[in-house]
């Protein structure tokens, strides 16, 4: 079982930047690919299996980085620069602990938090 808590959530104007984490309270954090989705769709934004490699919605390339640290703070984070007006909705981490076939689909993982909201005018 994994209990996931996102923060860094806010409202900031367009051209801001925000980050997101998300602390999952699991002793084996490491053996979960993780991901960033938004909206009640939960579409996907980003996601980082467990050798780092990433995957971006088009959107989200150039200007969102998603990373995790591993060794002590079973995190995962979201970088988010040059915010945009679209780019509000509530985003929800997620973890799988299987290889996802598709990283950027909510149907594959099995473990949601609660969500941050991420408010940007413009």
């Amino acid at each position: 079982q994994v209990q996931l808590v996102e923060s860094g959530g806010g409202s900031v104007q367009a051209g801001g930047s925000l980050r997101l984490s998300c602390v999952a309270s699991t002793y084996n954090y490491g053996v979960y690919y993780m991901g960033w989705f938004r909206g009640k769709e939960r579409e996907g934004v980003a996601s980082i299996d467990l050798d780092g490699r990433t995957l971006y919605t088009d959107s989200a390339k150039g200007r969102f980085t998603i990373s995790r640290d591993n060794a002590a703070k079973n995190t995962v984070y979201l970088q988010m620069n040059n915010l945009k007006a679209e780019d509000t909705a509530m985003y929800y981490c997620a973890a799988a602990p299987n290889r996802p076939r598709n990283g950027l689909v909510h149907g594959n993982y099995d473990y949601w938090g609660q969500g941050t909201q991420v408010t940007v005018s413009s």
